[in-house]
């Protein structure tokens, strides 16, 4: 700033203060976000240095003063109070000094410029304030969700009679922690039952209906004798849920779903398929194979409209081979040429070294084939049966059961 020069007439230089989004992101690209935070909070220093530079560099008639006045309006929003307040002293400081040093000779501008710079000052206070009240609040509905989501969803212990278990769910929507997309798997006296579903629709209407089919399942999968009887239960859970939203605009959905069975003591798996994608079997030597459904089903909550018995697909479950199920967000990613996902092509060939790595490494290229923007969520559930379990697992105590 220089003490007789003409009124600014420059724009002020436009400053990014919305540092780097996060959302579903891969490792490279977390640290990418990561990088890119750390380099728009030097934004601030850089302007004020910048504004010096350009005061002492520049002709009489222009003047650095946009530079000073944006420096604590971009600290307003990367940085705490007291950050911001050392932002703004360093601004009003340097345009001081800097008028001082030039001489004044023309007071009322000076004093305009100064008053321009504190008054933006001013309103970059309020600003962090707005901001920082709008963080707590947003950081609050973050944790409210992801306690909903531990309810209603709990990760499952990472082993349950002699099973290794890993689950995994992956929201589409940034800052959502729970959906549609249901997952669930418990020791019971019938061996340890699953399901992995997707209820059709989204909001809060949709995180209900898994409430109470996860509530359903827990109770059925422990009372029911057979798995068709307990598609039978969700299906009748489904009903009673329809029939207490007495408009058709309030409830209409249906779920599709895949429930599992894993007796005690040998090697069978058990599945009904209502509508859902198949899961995967990998044999732990690179193959993939698809488990088709026998006969089409139609999904949960729609058995008004025919009475076609469930079918259970029974198969081999061998010793160190990975059951995946997944929701139709792993599906449906496409990428930016719109190829949809093929977990069988991209999973064939790879070995894993448990449930665990095998679901972070389908999240990561799920994430790497849509370009990290995925369009619905995904719930992820695998189960590997360790070497030496086939005909040697014993029943856990009732004390002991683990359930979600």
């Amino acid at each position: 700033m220089r003490g007789s020069r003409a009124r600014p007439g420059a724009r002020t230089p436009a400053a990014d203060s919305s540092g780097a989004a996060a959302g579903l992101v891969t490792a490279e690209e977390a640290l990418q976000a990561s990088s890119g935070r750390r380099l728009a909070r030097w934004t601030p220093a850089i302007l004020l240095l910048g504004g010096v530079a350009f005061d002492l560099a520049a002709p009489a008639p222009y003047t650095a003063s946009p530079f000073f006045a944006a420096a604590p309006l971009v600290a307003a929003s990367l940085f705490p109070l007291r950050q911001t307040i050392v932002t703004i002293v360093l601004a009003l400081t340097a345009v001081c000094l800097l008028a001082e040093l030039h001489g004044v000779r023309d007071p009322t501008q000076a004093a305009t410029e100064i008053a321009t710079v504190a008054t933006v000052a001013l309103l970059a206070l309020v600003i962090n304030r707005v901001v920082r009240r709008g963080g707590r609040r947003l950081a609050s509905a973050r944790g409210i969700a992801e306690a909903a989501q531990r309810a209603v969803l709990p990760v499952p212990p990472a082993r349950i009679v002699g099973l290794d278990v890993a689950a995994r769910y992956v929201a589409a929507e940034r800052y959502a922690a729970i959906g549609g997309d249901l997952y669930a798997v418990q020791d019971t006296p019938h061996g340890v039952r699953l399901i992995v579903g997707d209820v059709r629709g989204k909001g809060l209407q949709a995180v209900e209906v898994v409430a109470v089919l996860i509530g359903a399942f827990r109770e059925a999968a422990e009372q029911e004798a057979t798995l068709e009887g307990l598609a039978g239960r969700l299906e009748r859970a489904l009903r009673r849920e329809g029939a207490r939203r007495a408009e058709l605009e309030a409830f209409e959905g249906f779920t599709t779903a895949v429930l599992g069975e894993i007796p005690r003591g040998d090697s069978t798996l058990r599945l009904i398929n209502r509508g859902h994608p198949s899961p995967l079997l990998l044999p732990g030597d690179g193959a993939v194979r698809r488990l088709e459904p026998e006969t089409a089903a139609l999904p949960l909550g729609m058995g008004e409209l025919g009475g076609w018995p469930d079918r259970v697909t029974e198969l081999r479950f061998p010793e160190d081979a990975m059951l995946l199920l997944f929701t139709d967000g792993v599906t449906e990613a496409r990428d930016r040429h719109g190829t949809f996902y093929v977990p069988e092509e991209r999973l064939r060939g790879r070995r894993f070294t448990g449930p665990g790595a095998l679901l972070d490494a389908l999240v990561e290229d799920v994430a790497l084939h849509a370009g990290g923007e995925t369009s619905d969520d995904m719930a992820l559930l695998a189960i590997r049966r360790p070497p030496g379990t086939n005909g040697t697992t014993t029943p856990a105590p009732d004390t002991d059961r683990s359930q979600p």
